[in-house]
């Protein structure tokens, strides 16, 4: 290893937001995410951005993990209930279509859990990428297991194309030519050419479905390849896909993602993904298994990361950093109340329209299904820190606002002394 190591009358829509940004402002030396470099070049010229609150301005040194003092401690012993702390939580909620886990960190020798319908399982939408992302961590440990520089080398230099995986989402990335100072913002091209740290940022901060396949590709390649994968090239990637009977390459590209959510405890109810997330990548690797999730599932990936065991201390730190929300905040990470704090984030919908039903059936208010989910973790300036795993179904509404609401609702609780 070398250094650099239907438009039908039923309409079917996967969908999340794509205005958001994230991983800390001052990161672009470190990754070479372009768009990081215009964010701090705006700050240094005292270029006021009203996108972005008071709780965005981190940077890669302040960033934690909360129960790094935990590590040793299972799942079930962090995620056990208190009941006063449950019952206050839970009045919460409106019932029926919601779901939820929340765990108060503030105090870490004295962590106070709540679970509301935490097994009912719902389609995952775009939070299923955090597992996509998580898998891209796991292949990067297993290629550079005793180097973290050979490994973010890795992310900054190695630069692939989108080919025909990244095509297909009608959700805009960012596109920032440092040179002229100039931002596009448009949809993947398949001529399109990133870094895997930036391929990665476009999954994560814009939601974009594309660039997830295309982690994803990278991802089993890396596993199939292994130390040749760093100077594979794509016609030989290309190959590997095409000689690779489809049977045997989808039960490989799911078990990717999947297995490592197992390592961790967290069983095929409680999260699993069961296919790419465009079409186009759908010409080799099939679909097995469905997706779902559930808050508990998501709760204990997030724990496991807090604690520093997602792959490594390391790794866990780099995808918290990922998840640093820095730009337009949306659905539950809108509410005034988190404005200075901290937020880790991530968002995804997925619904179902019957226009036969409804004619007037609108974006994000499914009638037949309507998924909107929300997982984060939040960091106000009182040291007041917590995780919430909000995942609704209410039809014909967009939730968003809901989410929002219960936001406020859950940080004024959690900081009550009532």
């Amino acid at each position: 290893m070398s250094k650099l190591l239907k438009t039908t009358l039923i309409i079917c829509a996967f969908v999340s937001f794509g205005f958001v940004s994230y991983y800390p402002i001052d990161g672009y030396e470190q990754t070479g995410i372009a768009r990081l470099y215009r964010l701090h070049k705006m700050q240094l010229d005292s270029i006021k951005n009203k996108r972005i609150p008071v709780g965005a301005y981190k940077k890669l040194a302040d960033i934690k993990l909360n129960l790094k003092d935990k590590k040793q401690d299972s799942l079930e012993s962090i995620l056990t209930e208190d009941p006063e702390f449950a019952k206050k939580m839970n009045r919460l909620f409106p019932g029926r279509g919601y779901s939820a886990t929340i765990l108060d960190m503030t105090n870490p020798d004295s962590l106070r859990y709540a679970a509301f319908r935490e097994k009912v399982g719902y389609q995952p939408g775009s939070v299923g990428k955090i597992a996509v992302l998580n898998a891209l961590f796991v292949q990067l440990q297993k290629l550079c297991p005793d180097s973290w520089e050979a490994r973010t080398a890795l992310l900054r230099n190695k630069r692939v194309k989108a080919r025909y995986w990244g095509t297909g989402d009608h959700h805009t990335i960012p596109i920032y030519d440092i040179d002229n100072d100039k931002l596009v913002k448009r949809r993947v091209r398949a001529s399109d050419e990133f870094s895997l740290y930036e391929w990665a940022d476009h999954m994560v901060s814009v939601s974009n479905n594309g660039a997830a396949s295309v982690v994803w590709r990278e991802a089993i390649l890396m596993a199939a390849f292994k130390e040749k994968y760093e100077k594979l090239t794509e016609d030989e990637a290309e190959l590997y896909f095409k000689e690779t009977p489809r049977d045997s390459l989808t039960d490989f590209a799911i078990n990717l993602v999947n297995e490592p959510l197992r390592d961790l405890g967290i069983t095929k109810d409680e999260w699993r993904l069961g296919k790419l997330f465009t079409g186009a990548a759908g010409r080799y690797v099939g679909r097995k298994g469905g997706s779902i999730g559930t808050p508990v599932g998501l709760m204990k990936y997030l724990v496991s990361l807090e604690q520093g065991n997602v792959v490594d201390e390391r790794s866990s730190l780099e995808i918290k950093r990922m998840l640093y929300l820095t730009d337009r905040r949306i659905r539950y990470a809108k509410s005034s109340r988190l404005d200075s704090a901290a937020v880790y984030f991530k968002s995804g919908s997925f619904y179902k329209c019957d226009r036969k039903k409804d004619p007037n059936c609108s974006s994000y208010a499914g009638n037949v299904f309507n998924y909107m989910n929300s997982v984060i973790v939040v960091e106000q300036p009182n040291k007041t820190k917590y995780i919430v795993c909000l995942m609704t179904n209410v039809l014909n509404k967009n939730s968003a606002g809901a989410h929002m609401y219960l936001a406020s609702k859950i940080d004024k609780a959690i900081q009550s002394k009532d």
